[in-house]
């Protein structure tokens, strides 16, 4: 990479930095070659590793839109493109019934835009400023919908059959995210740039927690991410993400604790609820088992 290229990919770490996400060299690179390329780039990782929130954070630093398409089975290309106000065509035909004109000219009236309720697909494309689409959790989705989005990836149109095609005005930046709870066809795959978010380790998630809680006591942002970082390593059915990490150390700064030295242990023991999110994780950390993780923090 030239000298160039590499003062591009640090000014933009560095302004995702000043919006509160670290990035690593690779994936700074990589959103700057999506942006630059005009391809869709497909985040994939584990739940809570913070792959929405480079979506969010990267909005922000073009100063754009969001638009947020949130998967889920069963997705329809209509709940996900637009659906037509059906409550004000049927007024505006009642209004109709007098109307001599031609019937072919009331149903133009009738499918018109201004009749056009946007879902978060057709409200990207027709933005006059390129916003940032987020379609998050793809793998939620199933495949013909999958097969559906990769024409619009592909040509960043839309065709309405009352109204005709309808050409995006400014490509978007589009960001997908994946669990990896189902395996994505290799064709989306192919049409986008990939990145794998993985679980930060010590140091990344450190700044991070530096960066967003600057007010958080050295010794105790330490503290939390090396506890962090030891439950990640057990048998949990949901490893904490990024997410939990701040979630606990604001929790344990509410509760006074300034560190795990003090002894915390029973404030720390209070404040789980803000970092493990099931029943059976929540039992297996018992007092015994946060007291000798806590102890080597």
């Amino acid at each position: 990479m030239s000298t160039d290229r590499m003062h591009d990919v640090t000014a933009l770490q560095k302004r995702l930095q000043q919006q509160g996400y670290i990035a690593e060299q690779s994936l700074s690179a990589t959103l700057l070659l999506m942006t630059e390329m005009g391809r869709p780039l497909l985040l994939e990782g584990e739940a809570g590793v913070g792959k929405t929130e480079i979506a969010k954070v990267l909005a922000r630093v073009h100063d754009t839109r969001l638009i947020r398409l949130q998967c889920y089975e069963g997705l329809d290309a209509h709940s996900a493109l637009y659906e037509w106000n059906y409550q004000r065509q049927l007024l505006a035909i009642k209004l109709l019934e007098n109307d001599t004109r031609p019937m072919a000219d009331k149903e133009q009236d009738i499918f018109s835009e201004r009749y056009l309720l946007k879902r978060p697909l057709l409200d990207a494309i027709t933005s006059s400023t390129a916003p940032v689409l987020l379609i998050d959790e793809i793998d939620r989705a199933d495949e013909a919908f999958e097969a559906y989005l990769m024409e619009l990836l592909s040509d960043f149109q839309i065709s309405i059959p009352e109204l005709g095609t309808i050409t995006a005005l400014a490509r978007p930046i589009v960001i997908l995210t994946s669990n990896g709870t189902r395996e994505l066809s290799d064709a989306l795959r192919r049409r986008c740039l990939y990145q794998y978010v993985d679980y930060p380790n010590f140091d990344k998630e450190l700044l991070i927690v530096e960066t967003r809680m600057p007010d958080a006591p050295a010794r105790l942002a330490r503290q939390v991410v090396e506890f962090v970082q030891s439950l990640r390593q057990m048998d949990l059915q949901k490893k904490p993400g990024i997410a939990e990490t701040l979630d606990w150390a604001a929790a344990l700064l509410r509760l006074g604790v300034s560190s795990f030295d003090d002894d915390g242990i029973a404030r720390i023991m209070d404040s789980l609820s803000a970092l493990v999110k099931t029943r059976e994780d929540r039992a297996s950390l018992t007092r015994s088992v946060v007291e000798k993780i806590a102890a080597a923090c």
